[in-house]
């Protein structure tokens, strides 16, 4: 059986990734790996490190000719002048970042395939305030309207309605247009990756899901809206409050739960599963997966970082 290759950007060369990586290359993994990176880096830090590795150095024009016969790691090298094999993280990467991605967006675009890794990158050098996070970055780069981010775990999934938002901006941002089109994103990836309805819960904005004010956005926007979805035939309940729904009694109704904000949602889940969970972009062209953590510069070069965010990550996509 042939599988569709994993595309691999790595992200962020000063980032744990690469230790990650070569841990997990030793799991059994069945599809073939295009890695889009620096190949002095991986060789710098694999000596530090005091790993092997081997892969085949290749293109992009070779990968779409030879994209149902590749070996096992396939390395397209993008250039990246660094002196040692770990540094401070600073803009100096963002070209080289930027670089892998549009060659992944090419191949992608290619249909060599349609599963896509991003290694960790700082949303504070690379981004620069211009997208929230690298989910925007994705859409804007594809031209994608809606999209979804989900923090999956097979036990249980969160969705955060707003992204990497200054938690002042967040009321402003919730309406009932942006709560249907992630019911129906991720009610649709649920149905053609789990062949099943999800069940999805929603919490309300504000504690309790009451207000003080004459306004309440759990009263006149969450609640119609999700009086409206099930008239649609969704399994879907809310607004629930957020303090209790991640209690084992109520957080075992629902595959999902979607939260109003990022830290609403992102903080229980990573309580409950820490690295055991990865982070999935919906409403692409191609699935987006990445592990769920950051480019942890404070242990670089140390070998004691946990890789089962990024094995999950690849396993979700090994198919």
């Amino acid at each position: 059986m042939n599988y569709k290759p994993i595309i691999i950007v790595a992200g962020e060369p000063n980032s744990v990734f690469f230790e990650l990586f070569f841990k997990v290359i030793k799991k059994k993994i069945r599809s073939p790996i295009i890695l889009i990176a620096s190949k002095k880096i991986i060789i710098k830090q694999a000596k530090i490190l005091k790993k092997k590795i081997s892969f085949n150095i290749t293109n992009e024009s070779e990968i779409i000719k030879k994209k149902n016969d590749l070996k096992k790691i396939n390395l397209i090298d993008i250039d990246f002048k660094q002196v040692y094999g770990f540094d401070k993280i600073t803009s100096k990467s963002n070209h080289y970042i930027a670089s892998c991605f549009d060659v992944a967006m090419r191949l992608l675009k290619s249909n060599v395939s349609n599963k896509f890794i991003n290694g960790p990158i700082s949303k504070k050098t690379f981004l620069k305030k211009k997208y929230n996070g690298i989910t925007e970055y994705l859409a804007k780069k594809t031209n994608t309207k809606k999209f979804a981010m989900i923090i999956y775990n097979n036990k249980l999934s969160v969705c955060p309605l707003t992204t990497h938002l200054p938690i002042k901006y967040v009321s402003k941002k919730i309406n009932k247009l942006e709560i249907i089109d992630k019911v129906k994103l991720i009610n649709k990836f649920w149905k053609e990756k789990f062949n099943k309805q999800i069940k999805i819960g929603v919490t309300g904005l504000n504690p309790h899901c009451e207000s003080i004010d004459s306004f309440s956005e759990d009263k006149n926007i969450i609640l119609p809206t999700i009086k409206k979805l099930k008239k649609l035939k969704y399994n879907i309940e809310g607004p629930l409050a957020a303090d209790t729904i991640f209690l084992k009694k109520n957080r075992k109704k629902f595959d999902l739960i979607i939260g109003m904000y990022h830290d609403q949602v992102l903080t229980p889940i990573k309580t409950l599963f820490e690295y055991d969970a990865i982070n999935i972009t919906v409403g692409l062209p191609f699935i987006r997966v990445s592990p769920d953590h950051g480019p942890n510069e404070s242990m670089l070069g140390k070998n004691k970082s946990n890789y089962l965010s990024l094995l999950n990550s690849i396993k979700f996509l090994d198919y």
